[in-house]
C-alpha cells in the first residue's frame, strides 16, 4: 500500500465504513505501510444488540471466530 492508494480506497469505500472525510489523514498515516487491502461486501447485513461472548478454546485466534449456535458463547 501507499498513501496515494490508501487515500484512494478511502475516498471510494470510507463513508460506507464510517469513516469521517476529516478524519481520511489520520487513516491514510495508519495504513500507508501495510501490505494488503481485503474489502469485504455483506449482503442484508443487521443490527444486533452488542453481547459478551466467552472465548475460552479460541485463544488469541479470537478477533473472528465462527460457531454453530451464537448462543452456545454468549454469557
Amino acid at each position: 500500500m501507499t498513501p496515494v492508494k490508501v487515500r484512494e480506497i478511502l475516498d471510494k469505500y470510507g463513508d460506507n465504513d464510517g469513516i469521517e472525510k476529516q478524519d481520511i489523514f489520520k487513516y491514510v498515516e495508519m495504513f500507508k505501510d501495510k501490505k494488503y487491502c481485503m474489502i469485504i461486501y455483506l449482503e442484508n447485513p443487521e443490527k444486533i444488540t452488542a453481547f459478551q461472548i466467552n472465548k475460552k478454546g479460541f485463544e488469541v485466534m479470537s478477533a473472528w471466530i465462527t460457531v454453530k449456535d451464537i448462543t452456545s458463547t454468549k454469557i
